[in-house]
């Protein structure tokens, strides 16, 4: 799906992408798995705990992990529940809400 997380080789987020939708970059360049693009996604995360948009990618991180009590922490952090039934559903639904996109 060509959207606003596509680019040309995938090696680093668009610089004028927010540091929530670059969290979100960096766990779909993982392919919505652990390893060293989540860890990246989770530092981003982190860095403005308590902030509406971080606190709502971090809840999608910890689902990612299978830690279901750290992700409704994180969900409840938010003021959001999960709203899908799958991470890859979640992650399309977070990134349109924060990226503003509307789907036809």
């Amino acid at each position: 799906m060509a959207d606003v997380f596509t680019t040309l080789d995938w090696s680093a987020p668009p610089k004028d992408m927010s540091k929530p939708l670059q969290a979100l970059w960096w766990a779909r360049k993982g392919g919505l798995r652990m390893g060293p693009e989540w860890e990246q996604a989770h530092a981003i995360v982190q860095m403005q705990e308590g902030v509406f948009e971080f606190d709502w990618v971090h809840a999608l991180l910890h689902w990612i992990e299978a830690d279901m009590g750290n992700a409704d922490y994180w969900y409840r952090r938010a003021g959001r529940k999960r709203a899908t039934a799958s991470v890859s559903a979640e992650w399309e639904h977070i990134a349109r809400e924060l990226s503003g996109v509307t789907q036809h």
